[in-house]
């Protein structure tokens, strides 16, 4: 896929975030559905193992929808995107993690999470 505008990328993780708040409650259902179905495991009020199939497989094509949008899936727990994009004309990712209420960071490509760095002021408000 294509480089991202940072105006873009905004308005592409604006219409993610119905399909990322069902992802991170599928993945909550599903880590206690596996703990259910483990040996020994507690039951839930969840169900069980056709539950649990049925919330990996719903949480397969959510991370595939994300994944089409040209988005990188970085992490699941918790949730991280980075969108290729072009700032002052270095490639970097646009990132944001779960809880972020906006897109307002990035890193280079080759330092990952770690090297994130806030966009300057100017960006932000745009």
């Amino acid at each position: 896929m294509g480089l991202f505008t940072l105006e873009e990328a905004r308005a592409e993780l604006a219409a993610l975030r119905p399909v990322l708040d069902e992802v991170v409650a599928l993945r909550a259902d599903a880590a206690e559905l596996a703990t259910a179905v483990a040996p020994g495991g507690r039951p839930s009020p969840l169900g069980g193992l056709p539950e649990l199939k049925a919330a990996q497989a719903r949480l397969d094509e959510l991370l595939t929808q994300v994944q089409q949008t040209g988005a990188e899936l970085k992490g699941l727990a918790p949730l991280l995107l980075d969108f290729a994009a072009d700032l002052d004309g270095e490639p970097v990712l646009l990132c944001w993690l779960e809880g972020e209420t906006a897109l307002e960071w990035y890193h280079r490509p080759e330092l990952g999470v770690a090297g994130r760095r806030r966009l300057p002021p100017d960006a932000r408000t745009s």
